[in-house]
């Protein structure tokens, strides 16, 4: 596709995104609490977040990962996952006690742009590798039952799905409509324990 069919905004979001992905490994830091961070690309057309919006949440979830790491209070004794959409921050995975979740939530909560925290930080060991290929396998199971949604307007890529330990969490800017369709479809999938809605509610009717 030439540049020029681009519209200017989205190819300087994309070429930001790309220098905030270069961040970690320019600064030599290793992340070894797994955060949600990931590239936009083309599926920024089709979400109903400004792009404006969608650069914070990037910057929110690279800026959360780097405090977390940086405090011993939560570095070394946790595994926690963060997950931006529309500045509303959630926290998962597991920490070694409740003290080191709250000073997790904290932390994340002071960050700039951050609107809210969804704290789901469990206490306990962290999972192991055989949990977590589990939790990313319904993942990706849980986008591919979203494309069997039929509705007007409706495309899977307006919905974050986010898996710990078999509990599926949803996030987006969706119509009520929208939401409980995404649930229907998620909810059957093999493994999910639950289905957690974390939704944001456009103002379009779900008629």
């Amino acid at each position: 596709m030439p540049s020029h069919s681009i519209p200017t905004r989205l190819r300087r979001l994309l070429a930001l995104l790309f220098c905030l992905s270069l961040a970690p490994a320019l600064s030599g830091c290793v992340p070894l609490i797994v955060g949600g961070a990931a590239a936009v690309g083309a599926s920024a057309v089709y979400d109903r977040r400004p792009y404006e919006v969608i650069a914070n949440d990037q910057q929110i979830e690279l800026a959360a990962i780097h405090a977390l790491l940086q405090d011993p209070a939560v570095q070394g004794h946790s595994g926690i996952s963060v997950t931006s959409y529309n500045q509303t921050v959630l926290l998962g995975g597991r920490a070694e006690s409740t003290e080191v979740a709250q000073r997790a939530n904290l932390l994340v909560s002071q960050l700039p742009k951050v609107k809210r925290v969804v704290d789901e930080i469990a206490i306990g060991p962290n999972l192991d590798l055989t949990r977590k290929s589990e939790d990313a396998y319904i993942t990706s199971r849980a986008k591919l039952a979203l494309t069997g949604i039929s509705l007007p307007d409706f495309t899977p890529l307006r919905v974050k799905a986010v898996t710990e330990d078999g509990v599926v969490y949803l996030m987006g800017l969706v119509s009520p409509q929208e939401a409980d369709a995404a649930v229907e479809k998620i909810r059957y999938v093999p493994g999910v324990k639950r289905v957690v809605k974390l939704f944001e509610y456009t103002k379009q009717s779900a008629a």
